[in-house]
C-alpha cells in the first residue's frame, strides 16, 4: 500500500508535465490558425483511431488468454484474425486517410490577401513581404501576420534542406534547394508564437528559430508601412563603427548601407523580438554579446566574431543597432 501511494504521488507531476506540452507558443495542440486547428483535430482523431485498434488487439489477446476453451476451431480462429487483424484496422485507417486527404485543398488553396517569401539560410530566415505595385519589404527571422487574413508563404532555400514550421499556426513544409514550395496560413488569434526549422540542417540547426506575431489587421498595416521606410542617417558613433568595420558589406541598412544581401537585413533590427534567429532577447547588451561572440553562440554561422572591437565601439554599435526601429 505504501509503495502504491508513492507511485501515485509520482504520477501526478509526470501527468502535469505531459499536459503542459499541450499548450504554449510552440504547441501544435494549442492552435492559433485555421490550418493548425485542422491538424490538431486530425491528431485527436488519429489518436482515437489508434485507441480503437489498440483496444481491439489488446482485448482480443486478453480474451484469448482467459478463455476456458483451450482449443478453437480453425474457422473461429480465422474469423478472429480476419476481423480483428485485417477488416477493422483497415476500415479505421481508411477513414483516417480519407479525412486527412480532405485537408489537402485547404492547405493548398489558391488566392491570398498577402504573399511572403521566406528563404532558409545558414542558420537564419530571410523574410520578404511582396506588395502589389510597391517595393518589397525585407526583414529577417520573424513574421508579422494579420489576423484573419489568408497568407501565402513562398518557401525556398539557398543552401540545404530546411523545414518551415510554426506549430501553433500551421503545419510544416520542407524547403528544398532548386524547388519552390508554398504554404497557406490563416492565423486567427493575436499573440506571439515560436517557429523553428524542423529539418536537421547543420551544427546550429537547434538555434534556427523564428518569432511569429499575429496582429490586428490595422496594426499590421501600420507596422508594414513603417517597416518599408529606410533608416535615417544620424551620424551616431555606432553608425560610424558599422560603416568603418565593413558590416555594410554583408548587412543592409536601407538608407545607410544599401545592396548587401549576404546576412540579415538590419534596417529595423530594434523592433524585432529576438537576436540571432531566436536565441537571445533583443536588448543592446545581447546585440553586443552576439556581435562579439557569434561563433561561440551559433557554431557554423557565416558571420565572424567581432571580439577585436574596443568595448566602447562595441557598445556604441549595439546601442545604434538597437535604436533602428
Amino acid at each position: 500500500m505504501i509503495r502504491t501511494s508513492r507511485h501515485r504521488r509520482l504520477l501526478w507531476p509526470v501527468a502535469l508535465l505531459a499536459l503542459a506540452g499541450c499548450s504554449g507558443p510552440q504547441s501544435a495542440l494549442d492552435p492559433a490558425g485555421v490550418e493548425a486547428e485542422e491538424i490538431a483535430t486530425l491528431f485527436w482523431q488519429m489518436l482515437a483511431g489508434a485507441g480503437v485498434i489498440w483496444t481491439l488487439v489488446l482485448g482480443t489477446a486478453i480474451y484469448a488468454s482467459r478463455s476456458d476453451q483451450r482449443l478453437w476451431s480453425e474457422r473461429r480462429a480465422l474469423n478472429m484474425i480476419l476481423w480483428a487483424g485485417a477488416i477493422v484496422p483497415t476500415l479505421v485507417l481508411a477513414g483516417l486517410l480519407a479525412h486527412g486527404l480532405r485537408l489537402m485543398p485547404l492547405l493548398r488553396a489558391e488566392g491570398s490577401d498577402l504573399r511572403i517569401e521566406v528563404a532558409g539560410e545558414r542558420f537564419w530566415w530571410r523574410v520578404t513581404y511582396l506588395r502589389d505595385g510597391l517595393p518589397s519589404v525585407v526583414t529577417a527571422n520573424e513574421l508579422r501576420l494579420p489576423a484573419g487574413a489568408d497568407v501565402e508563404v513562398v518557401l525556398t532555400t539557398t543552401d540545404i534542406i530546411h523545414s518551415f514550421w510554426i506549430p501553433s499556426i500551421s503545419g510544416k513544409t520542407d524547403m528544398i534547394p532548386g524547388r519552390t514550395n508554398r504554404q497557406m496560413l490563416r492565423p486567427t488569434r493575436p499573440g506571439i508564437y515560436r517557429g523553428a526549422c524542423a529539418e536537421f540542417c547543420g551544427s546550429s540547426h537547434a538555434l534556427m528559430a523564428m518569432s511569429a506575431e499575429v496582429m490586428a489587421p490595422d496594426a499590421f498595416a501600420r507596422w508594414l508601412e513603417a517597416e518599408a521606410r529606410p533608416a535615417v542617417p544620424s551620424g551616431a558613433r555606432g553608425e560610424q563603427v558599422f560603416l568603418q568595420n565593413g558590416c555594410g558589406a554583408c548587412h543592409a541598412v536601407r538608407g545607410i548601407s544599401d545592396g548587401a544581401a549576404i546576412g540579415p537585413d538590419l534596417t529595423h533590427l530594434g523592433s524585432r523580438h529576438t537576436v540571432g534567429a531566436g536565441i537571445l532577447d533583443n536588448t543592446p547588451e545581447n546585440i553586443a554579446h552576439f556581435v562579439a561572440h557569434t561563433e561561440a553562440l551559433k557554431p557554423g554561422v557565416r558571420m565572424p566574431p567581432y571580439d577585436m572591437l574596443p568595448e566602447d565601439d562595441l557598445v556604441a554599435l549595439a546601442t545604434w543597432l538597437g535604436s533602428l526601429r
